[in-house]
């Protein structure tokens, strides 16, 4: 480890996406692995997948993430590599961790692409680090987890981008009667009664 660096990688954790129709129940399996969900249900959700071939964008987007990633280290010379471990399919989080552990990695920074606060959009995510701490013993990394970033100024800052590039493709006479509906991926409401994804959520949209 750089006397400089606290840290010896960095490690992105996603949920993890299908990539193709033959993934798409295998995936699903993976994500309701533990839970009393009736077969017919699962057919119904992976029908769902099938009518975008059976890809999510999810895995592309979070590669696109780290190729920018590694660019901008690369440009500000630090030489950390970047790892990236799913929960729900592959690259799998054990899987990457364990090639940490064979690259000598013994610590590393994480950054979870969910940026708001919940069960299975963060704490789970720890859980998972800790169960594959505790399936490796003293050869597992030491993980710092990176703060949800839901208000961060770069965060806010990407989406007054975005939002500003799709109110130049209305008609400027038209500009004044826009309203502007946020959206987010929906949770079980017992879990949203426990977290402060809301809460998250409603300072996000005032900020921007």
């Amino acid at each position: 480890m750089s006397p400089s660096l606290p840290y010896e990688a960095i490690l992105f954790v996603s949920f993890g996406g299908p990539e193709g129709p033959d993934d798409v129940i295998p995936f699903l399996e993976n994500v309701l692995r533990g839970r009393n969900v009736p077969h017919e249900r699962l057919l119904e959700v992976a029908d769902h997948y099938q009518h975008f071939g059976g890809i999510s964008p999810i895995n592309a987007q979070t590669r696109d993430l780290i190729a920018a990633v590694k660019s901008e280290l690369l440009a500000r010379g630090v030489p950390l590599p970047v790892y990236w471990g799913n929960r729900n399919w592959h690259p799998l989080l054990p899987d990457t961790i364990s090639q940490m552990v064979r690259d000598g990695v013994q610590s590393a920074l994480v950054f979870v692409v969910s940026g708001y606060s919940s069960y299975s959009g963060c704490r789970q995510y720890r859980e998972n680090l800790i169960a594959v701490q505790q399936l490796l013993g003293e050869t597992a990394p030491r993980f710092d987890k990176i703060r949800s970033f839901f208000n961060h100024p770069d965060f806010i800052a990407a989406n007054i981008d975005r939002m500003q590039a799709a109110l130049q493709q209305i008609p400027v006479e038209s500009r004044h009667a826009v309203q502007v509906a946020f959206t987010a991926h929906s949770i079980p409401t017992s879990m949203a009664g426990s977290c402060d994804y809301v809460k998250q959520l409603t300072e996000t949209c005032g900020l921007v």
